[in-house]
């Protein structure tokens, strides 16, 4: 497939069409709603039955709150949201990890649909996801996840676009949007369009899209690189572009469209002062629905995909190092049956089918994995039944997945060994529940079991990793991941837009799927290997928002906001910790709203990490402040929307726990920055 609809020149098509927008007669009368109210989470469940099932601990980023603290990366924008971080490599590199789970323990997904790419196989390698074309962000723990399979096993992190039309579309409509600034002297801008003939019954919806976004080296407080440059992160700088088409044939009873994007990133890899990575993905997607309030199956629901990655690691001197590719596909089909009425209730459930595949291959010298063809396919099931205060389901997905590897390419320099196969049947269940207390109050458990077939990097890896400086070994005997977790909730929430929020959480695994050092060097690297063991990781959420009197501030809204979450894990064997967890975080914020301007200010703290592996060292605790301001305007039928984002305002030194200990102190988190953005909604 061809490179399709991008350009360098992003930043500038976007202001132009701000310019455009913005010809519009102002008018002064301010918008209803604030950027402080949605600064607020929405719980969502990421349900397919689309019911409100308040045992699922999922959230939610959209609208104005996504807008002002979009990041660079997923990592960065999802950072701060309770019991996620990121596995921070440099300011171009940030995977979400979720509970202390990481890689692929955390599935990453495009409209509830596979995304494939190489992101999980090294921490230096990005997530080919543009955060500017991004109109929702679900985050999913605990059991809602177990329909996504046991690549799922630490949560979901789901990206939602309109790339293909859903709904009908009158005219033309979109957003355009503008940002400068930042630790990275950012310069970036994107466009989104929709329109159709506004006929839901009989009609076209089509979508197009197109982003950029240029970065120069990362800036830090106090912070002298090993090759001499102070106050800048080495090789850091980034420059990413893309776009999209989509359209949808719309009818009464659903819809079917397809869509096809092009994405390319080429970004600097902090570890190495000369290696730039060039990245792209290029993806067409169908997907489409047909739905009937009175047959026997009331919705039905597919997908299909293919994906072509690539990566290319290049060297100082413009020669190519490894090159990194990946092919993939994914159909995916949901059915819901019609409600079983039964003495207690109703049942509602949906049953599905996957159907996945990949085709890996690392090609040069830095080659750490031989090519591997990847095949998986799986059947599920969710019941779910609501009597009085109480909502119960049930869930239960039966995989089957086949690893092959096509063994050492050249025979006379043996590296990876014969060709071989191996085949798991992972199983896993969920079942959940909540009771309801009180108009206010609540209560919420999951249980679930788990299965996770290894990946092949776990299986066949044996060669020099760079970006963890180490000798990696994969184990082509390893069975599979298997782990059993516990999440129970309280939640109280009140109808101005206070809440509390608790959740505690408890993942036991009889088999972790652990990278951990063999005491042996290698070429003056060490080994490190991958092997199962007994672990168990424990923890805690929790987060609340206070609405003040209205008389504290006449005429507007305050509110008090405050979060705490921690995660321990331990590998049950030895008792050492798990690597690369996050320490115990805290965060305190006022949000005020007056008219049509709004603000927030965040203290952020971070404590020592003391608890970790005999290969790593202790990382500091820090404490940062942000400060957000924005203001939302009316031009005739457009909206708009400025923002300004002071963050790090102490310029406070700090390194973040959950990097790769090779790594850590050569790339510390952003200093003081000012960043600004306007975006219009037509």
């Amino acid at each position: 497939m061809q490179s399709i609809l991008f350009s360098r020149r992003a930043a500038a098509l976007a202001a132009s069409l701000l310019c455009l927008s913005l010809s519009v007669r102002a008018e002064d009368a301010a918008v209803a709603s604030s950027t402080a109210e949605k600064l607020s989470r929405v719980v969502t469940t990421g349900n397919p039955l689309r019911a409100a099932d308040g045992a699922q601990p999922s959230a939610v980023l959209t609208g104005d709150a996504l807008t002002v603290t979009r990041g660079a990366t997923l990592g960065d924008t999802l950072g701060n949201l309770p019991g996620v971080a990121s596995t921070y490599f440099g300011p171009n590199s940030n995977r979400p990890t979720i509970r202390g789970l990481d890689g692929d323990r955390v599935r990453m997904l495009s409209n509830a649909g596979a995304s494939v790419d190489a992101s999980s196989l090294s921490f230096d390698h990005a997530v080919p996801v543009d955060p500017l074309v991004v109109e929702r962000i679900e985050v999913l723990r605990g059991a809602a996840t177990l329909l996504y399979g046991g690549n799922a096993i630490g949560g979901v992190v789901n990206t939602i676009d309109n790339r293909i039309p859903r709904q009908a579309q009158r005219g033309l409509g979109g957003a355009a949007e503008v940002r400068l600034g930042g630790p990275q002297k950012e310069r970036s801008g994107a466009v989104v369009l929709d329109g159709g003939t506004g006929e839901a019954n009989a009609g076209f919806a089509w979508h197009a899209d197109v982003a950029g976004r240029r970065a120069d080296d990362q800036i830090a407080p106090r912070f002298m690189s090993v090759d001499g440059s102070t106050k800048r992160v080495r090789n850091s700088a980034a420059d990413s572009h893309g776009g999209a088409l989509g359209g949808s044939l719309l009818f009464s009873h659903g819809y079917a469209g397809v869509s096809v994007d092009d994405y390319r990133n080429e970004y600097g890899v902090t570890v190495e002062p000369d290696i730039t990575i060039q990245m792209q993905r290029q993806r067409l997607a169908s997907a489409g629905e047909w739905h009937d309030a009175d047959a026997p199956i009331r919705r039905v629901r597919w997908q299909l995909s293919n994906s072509r990655y690539e990566h290319r690691e290049i060297e100082g001197s413009g020669e190519v190092g490894t090159i990194f590719k990946s092919r993939g596909g994914e159909l995916r089909f949901e059915a819901e049956h019609a409600p079983i009425t039964t003495s207690m209730g109703a049942v509602k459930g949906v049953i599905g089918m996957q159907l996945e595949r990949s085709n890996f291959s690392a090609l040069g010298e830095e080659a750490l994995v031989p090519a591997s063809h990847t095949r998986n396919s799986a059947l599920f099931v969710l019941e779910q039944f609501n009597t009085g205060p109480w909502s119960l389901s049930a869930g239960a997905r039966t995989e089957r997945v086949r690893v092959d590897s096509d063994g050492d390419a050249d025979v006379g320099e043996p590296k990876f060994g014969p060709a071989l196969s191996r085949r798991f049947k992972p199983t896993s269940l969920s079942l959940s529940g909540s009771y309801k207390l009180s108009s206010a109050w609540s209560l919420t458990a999951n249980l679930t079991r788990s299965e996770r077939a290894p990946m092949f990097y776990e299986l066949l890896a044996n060669g020099v990793h760079v970006a963890s400086g180490a000798f990696e070994r994969g184990d082509a005997d390893l069975g599979m991941e298997q782990a059993r977790a516990l999440d129970l909730g309280l939640k109280w929430e009140d109808a101005d837009g206070s809440l509390l929020h608790l959740n505690v959480f408890q993942s036991r695994f009889s088999r972790y799927i652990a990278l951990d050092a063999t005491g042996e060097t290698l070429d003056e690297l060490p080994v490190y290997a991958f092997s199962a063991v007994p672990a168990r990781l424990t923890g805690f959420e929790l987060e609340g928002r206070w609405a003040l009197p209205a008389a504290t501030l006449p005429g507007g809204k305050l509110a008090l906001t405050a979060q705490l979450d921690s995660v321990r894990g331990s590998n049950r064997a030895t008792g050492e910790p798990l690597p690369r967890l996050a320490p115990l975080r805290a965060s305190f914020g006022v949000d005020a709203q007056q008219g049509p301007w709004s603000a927030r200010v965040e203290w952020r703290l971070s404590a020592r990490q003391n608890r970790v592996p005999s290969t790593d060292t202790a990382t500091a605790g820090f404490g940062t402040v942000r400060a957000l301001l924005s203001r939302q305007f009316r031009f005739g039928e457009t909206d708009a929307l400025w923002y300004l984002r002071l963050d790090n305002l102490g310029n406070k030194l700090a390194y973040s726990a959950t990097s790769v200990a090779t790594l850590r102190d050569l790339t510390p988190l952003p200093g003081r920055s000012i960043s600004t953005g306007f975006q219009v909604r037509f």
